[in-house]
């Protein structure tokens, strides 16, 4: 039975999912509307730090939900994740700390969670999914964000018998490594996103995060630090990630990549071994012998918070997941500061004026001292000057070690330690 199917089957029951959702901004907002079109699902519960946003998401879901449904509005997440009307949770912020508390006011509750908080993901999933799965629990990412469409292809792939030799994405903003909240303003303003989030597309962080997250599910890892960014196109893609010795960029194959020109669709780049699958990939992808022995399989779109019921159906439905953490952390978003802070200057966290993430292996990580992204949360402090453009060590900033994200953290560590 498909989950369309088992949805349906739970509407006639009058049994539905029912789901609570954390930050209704623009992700959180449209996941909401569209849970109202879904057969055998409701949103039991919305919470934000902005009540009346709360509110104005509530009260558009029971305009348009035909069922009567008393969703609770609630500026404090335990009321959502703890109510009994509520038995799988979404995290719509984007903010580690945050997600670091729903994560375990979730766990406690004994409710699936679905994220669509990469930022979180990155900097503690492995700890909190074994958590969760040691619970009979799922923690998954959510479908429709870049990293979970691309597990689509990559498992479409391999289920077929192929090798993946790049997994990747296009990236949507042109690339600017210094942007901040003021300079991304009027175009957030425009496209009706939060200046922050836009300032984490365009300085890297979100790319970085997201084929970080991807790294974490597939095992493939970055070919270098922040990973090559080139210009590419459909026809060309396969020939320019190919490499050195073959004309492309890349020292090594199997790794995770980003290129510009292919947003906002995701890939995944093939080969076989076997003539035969050669022979019927060119004559099915319309391609001549001239095109090489590497094969693009291209989604051309990602539908971001909309397809989240998806993995929504498939946690509560099937006890599965759309993307999570194949055990220890695999590959790392790590901090680069996007100006030169002074000492004792405090540093904001993403999407803010201070610092930018860049992806590199959990080894390298480990090897030059290097801090997570997501643990410049809280009370951050540089104990020296620190350059633009420099990579944040230990010995540069104070670590909030309050924050619940960095507890968790330190768990992680200590339970992945030499593995």
């Amino acid at each position: 039975m498909s989950i369309y199917q088992e949805l349906q089957t739970r509407q006639k029951e009058n049994n539905p999912i029912k789901v609570g959702v954390i930050g209704a901004g623009q992700m959180g907002f449209g996941l909401i509307s569209q849970i109202s079109r879904i057969p055998g699902m409701i949103v039991g519960g919305v919470s934000d730090i902005d009540q009346t946003r709360a509110q104005k998401a509530v009260e558009f879901y029971k305009s348009e939900e035909i069922l009567k449904v008393n969703t609770l509005a609630s500026s404090d997440y335990r009321e959502v994740i703890q109510s009994s009307n509520v038995e799988v949770v979404v995290d719509a912020t984007g903010v580690p700390e945050v997600g670091a508390n729903i994560s375990l006011e979730a766990l406690n509750s004994r409710k699936h969670l679905v994220l669509l908080n990469v930022e979180v993901d990155i900097t503690i999933g492995s700890y909190m999914n074994s958590l969760f799965q040691s619970s009979g629990l799922v923690y998954s990412g959510s479908a429709g964000d870049e990293p979970a469409a691309i597990v689509e292809l990559y498992e479409f792939a391999k289920t077929m018998g192929m090798k993946v030799v790049v997994a990747g994405k296009g990236k949507n903003n042109a690339l600017k490594p210094t942007a901040n909240p003021d300079t991304a303003a009027a175009e957030a303003k425009s496209k009706n996103m939060s200046a922050h989030m836009l300032a984490a597309f365009q300085d890297g962080t979100k790319t970085m995060a997201e084929m970080n997250l991807l790294s974490n599910a597939i095992g493939l890892v970055p070919d270098k630090v922040g990973m090559h960014g080139l210009d590419a196109n459909l026809d060309d893609v396969a020939k320019k990630l190919n490499l050195k010795e073959n004309g492309g960029v890349l020292d090594r194959l199997g790794v995770v990549e980003y290129v510009n020109g292919l947003a906002p669709g995701v890939f995944v780049i093939v080969k076989s071994d076997l003539d035969p699958v050669n022979e019927e990939l060119r004559y099915l992808l319309k391609v001549d012998e001239s095109h090489g022995d590497h094969y693009t399989l291209f989604r051309p779109y990602h539908l971001a918070s909309l397809e989240t019921p998806i993995t929504i159906a498939k946690a509560v439905l099937q006890q599965d997941t759309s993307i999570h953490p194949l055990g220890a952390p695999i590959s790392e978003t790590v901090t680069v500061a996007k100006k030169d802070i002074k000492e004792g200057e405090k540093l904001d966290g993403i999407g803010g004026f201070s610092i930018r993430g860049v992806l590199e292996t959990h080894k390298e990580m480990e090897k030059n001292g290097h801090i997570p992204i997501g643990l410049i949360s809280g009370e951050v402090v540089a104990k020296k000057d620190i350059r633009e453009g420099q990579f944040l060590t230990h010995d540069d900033v104070e670590l909030d070690p309050s924050t619940t994200v960095w507890k968790l953290r330190s768990l992680q560590d200590h339970m992945f330690r030499n593995k």
